[in-house]
């Protein structure tokens, strides 16, 4: 079954908008506006005058490249909450049909394997790690009930203040649970989004139309939302931080329909509503730009990974290796002088039974190497590099244990140790005038630490249950 007319419009458009050169150093646009350094800049608790100048130079780039993109949003606002529930309805109907080809016997259509959908992991994290930042600025407008449909779904991106709901914080752990620690190796497209949504954060007080459009597109239900989940369980990983998503964006009374309300109140009381709605289009269309998500699905390669992993490990232990082992008539530390050179370092292991392919991983010498606990290279690797090596030896191999859901496998745990709740301080009751104060620990990169989920709560807590004027 193939994606839903939107996913591959999104995807073509993105392909045409964004073509990421292999040096994760070239800019694109010029004057310095890459990504990846507007994404460091603006994910700290207080970036400077310069990095916040260059970041709205690089917002206003990206609104003017939405101009040539098709939107499929209807031209009236009015028309928008039908669009929303036809758009809903063909993604519920395009999953049952992927549902029924897999009861039938279809092989999963995003991953091959953990390694695979680690990679996925590792390449959207970008935009993971700030989820919801396109929000932060509506915060200090708490006194406006314009901005109030905004503001709540921020919070409830930040869990309230909980550390086990906060999305950032369910990212991380995702992360640190399979050994996939940020990678530096990642290209200028899979930070756009990421650089989009803090940009749109600080800077959201000029550009009130374009956050309100932006969080229209980002909260609508995609159908690879629910397939990514399906398949992360059945690989054996957490599909939690995806499953929340689909609940709490669904368009009943979810984050998408909460975003079609925001967007036609806001243009009722905007001065010029056509201006609002014609800006909150563009806003809507940066949705679109940088690598996508079934871009990022589709770009991966076992055999391309596994030269790349080690190809990065190359230049950090090509002089760490003695040279008493010979492989294929080179030393380990003349095969890691030419990084360029991993396929046929890899051949000549499998040539010389290093490693034994169409096995299992233990099996392979190498493996051993890295894997077992005194072995010499143990821990050079990490959980998700080694993963990509196994996966590669593996291949091939028929009699591979089948691997258990990740559901099943928390069945099957016993005695697990239950969190103790945190007791949550009382707001003050004065704390209505102070909320103000609360703004500044609820930014990107401070939510999810101790301080910022203390604020959230505190700053939840005061705003759902007390009249704001």
């Amino acid at each position: 079954m193939q994606a839903t007319l939107e996913e591959m419009q999104a995807a073509a458009s993105a392909s045409r908008r964004y073509h990421p050169n292999s040096d994760p150093h070239h800019d694109p646009h010029g004057a310095g506006l890459l990504p990846a350094r507007i994404y460091a800049q603006l994910n700290v608790a207080e970036p400077d005058a310069a990095a916040l100048a260059q970041a709205r130079r690089y917002l206003v780039t990206q609104l003017e490249a939405t101009q040539a993109l098709p939107c499929e949003l209807p031209p009236a606002g009015q028309d928008m909450a039908a669009w929303m529930q036809a758009r809903a309805a063909q993604v519920g109907v395009a999953y049952e049909a992927y549902l029924q080809e897999r009861r039938a016997g279809a092989p999963r259509q995003y991953f091959s394997g953990r390694a695979h959908a680690l990679n996925f992991l590792l390449r959207v994290a970008p935009t993971k790690l700030v989820d919801g930042a396109w929000l932060y600025s509506a915060v200090k407008h708490w006194r406006d009930p314009v901005f109030r449909p905004l503001i709540l779904t921020y919070l409830e991106e930040l869990g309230d203040g909980e550390v086990a709901m906060n999305h950032v914080s369910l990212y991380r752990s995702l992360l640190q649970a399979h050994g996939c620690e940020q990678a530096d190796w990642l290209s200028q497209a899979h930070y756009v989004q990421g650089a989009l949504q803090l940009a749109l954060g600080w800077h959201g007080d000029e550009f009130i139309p374009e956050m309100f459009g932006f969080n229209l597109g980002y909260e609508q239900l995609p159908l690879h939302l629910l397939i990514t989940a399906y398949e992360l369980n059945e690989l054996g990983i957490d599909p939690y931080y995806f499953t929340l998503h689909v609940t709490i964006d669904n368009a009943a009374s979810g984050h998408a329909r909460k975003a079609v309300d925001a967007v036609l109140e806001a243009a009722a009381q905007w001065p010029d509503r056509e201006e609002f709605l014609q800006r909150m289009r563009r806003g809507y269309l940066l949705n679109e730009l940088g690598a996508s998500t079934l871009g990022v699905i589709g770009s991966f390669d076992l055999d391309q990974e596994v030269q790349r992993v080690l190809a990065d490990k190359a230049a950090f232990g090509r002089m760490m290796h003695s040279d008493y082992c010979r492989i294929g008539g080179k030393t380990v530390n003349q095969w890691l002088e030419r990084p360029e050179g991993m396929r046929d370092f890899l051949a000549a292991m499998e040539q010389g039974k290093w490693i034994l392919r169409g096995e299992p991983a233990g099996h392979s010498r190498f493996w051993r190497l890295i894997d077992a606990p005194g072995g010499e290279m143990f821990g050079v690797f990490n959980g998700y590099e080694k993963q990509v090596i196994r996966e590669w030896i593996e291949t091939g191999w028929d009699d591979a244990p089948r691997q258990p859901s990740f559901r099943a496998q928390a069945r099957g745990r016993q005695g697990v140790a239950e969190q103790p709740e945190q007791p949550h301080q009382e707001a003050p009751s004065h704390l209505d005038a102070g909320l103000d104060a609360l703004v500044a620990p609820l930014s990107p990169a401070c939510h999810h630490l101790p301080p910022g989920l203390e604020a959230t709560r505190l700053f939840s807590q005061c705003y759902r249950t007390r009249c704001i004027v």
